[in-house]
């Protein structure tokens, strides 16, 4: 009995001297802080931004009703050249008229029913009908349309349409979340998610204005038109394009912006067209080469291959030949910065404009025209 009793209180001592080094050294292993204080671990801000949510249905259910279906049809007639072969080595003529229809997605942005889809969508269309999410089918007219950034804008006279909460494409940051709504292949709204894989994505020859946002979110034929959400259920763009070989979705998908898709239709809506600066000119990239035979050392810059008689640009004393090297003290590196830069010049307003001609600089002012449509 004496000798556990000696055994248990040398356990007890070592145990307190182990405790005690413990305090001392080691303070963050028994939850407190320096000054003896209780330590609660909390996440950081930093943490629980980057936690994901368990699902992203609350952002769906938010934006969802507001994406619709839109079926367009027109009528094709046969080419008379053309001649079908039939059995036996005989060529006949092709059959009469027949319709052709597309399908493709839309977004209600108003409360007066007013529609945001993709022009190629309805390009041609006779005839156009609008499915809601509750299956009710309804003729759209067409408001207007804006081929340079392929966009377009319907309205359907439905009471209390539901309207897609509005975000600002401008906030998004590559790696954000995004989720794309449509009708793929036309098997019903679907709804696909990634993230924002670049912003401001341009010179891909599929609009005359490009500034798309890329994505990772499968989209794939009939999602053109469609919403592009972020995770608060926010729209930020409208899917247009996919980057594919074989027509399906290899992971490369374009939305136009929602901040540029908002204003292009806001003009459509009060004026019947979107306004853009023009001054006549036709531009070209201005390759090493080019820039030697006109005696430039810096091949940046565009050369005026064109320059319309009594245009803007022939009125302010540009002519052929001419190398455009800043607009309202902007460099000029492509021809896509000149053509931006124009359009973003209010119809009226002065631009202006430094050239290079020969061995000589000049800095001209023009007055920019309405853009034809």
């Amino acid at each position: 009995m004496v000798n556990f009793s000696r055994f248990f209180l040398q356990a007890a001592a070592t145990g307190v001297l182990i405790a005690v080094a413990i305090a001392v050294f080691f303070p963050d292993w028994l939850g407190t802080g320096e000054d003896g204080t209780t330590v609660d671990r909390v996440a950081t801000p930093a943490e629980d931004a980057t936690a994901a949510p368990a699902s992203y249905a609350p952002a769906v259910e938010r934006s969802a009703p507001a994406v619709v279906n839109i079926m367009a049809s027109r009528t094709v007639e046969p080419d008379p050249g053309m001649l079908l072969e039939e059995f036996f080595g005989r060529r006949v003529p092709p059959p009469g008229e027949r319709e052709e229809s597309s399908l493709g997605s839309g977004v209600i942005m108003t409360g007066q029913g007013h529609i945001l889809t993709n022009h190629h969508v309805i390009e041609e269309a006779e005839a156009i009908a609008v499915v809601l999410p509750d299956d009710r089918a309804l003729p759209a007219e067409i408001i207007g349309i804006d081929p340079d950034t392929d966009l377009a804008v319907l309205r359907v006279e439905t009471e209390e349409p539901p309207v897609a909460p509005l975000g600002r494409s401008s906030d998004l940051r590559v790696g954000d979340v995004v989720l794309a709504i449509g009708n793929p292949f036309g098997v019903g709204q679907t709804v696909t998610q990634g993230i924002v894989s670049a912003t401001g994505r341009n010179r891909l020859g599929i609009n005359t204005f490009e500034d798309f946002i890329q994505t990772d979110a499968a989209i794939n034929p009939g999602n053109s038109g469609g919403a592009l959400i972020n995770a608060h259920g926010e729209l930020v763009g409208i899917n247009t394009a996919i980057f594919s070989r074989s027509g399906g979705s290899h992971g490369i998908g374009f939305a136009i912006p929602a901040d540029l898709a908002r204003d292009v239709m806001t003009q459509i809506i009060e004026q019947g067209y979107v306004t853009r600066g023009w001054l006549g000119i036709e531009v070209q990239s201005l390759s090493p080469d080019l820039a030697r035979s006109f005696g430039i050392d810096d091949a940046l810059g565009v050369l005026v291959a064109g320059v319309l008689r009594e245009g803007p640009a022939a009125q302010a004393g540009i002519e052929p030949g001419d190398v455009i090297t800043h607009l309202n003290g902007d460099r000029v590196e492509s021809p896509r910065d000149a053509l931006d830069i124009i359009a973003r010049t209010a119809p009226g307003e002065s631009l202006g404009i430094r050239i290079e001609r020969a061995d000589d600089r000049q800095d001209l002012t023009a007055e920019v025209a309405q853009r034809p449509i």
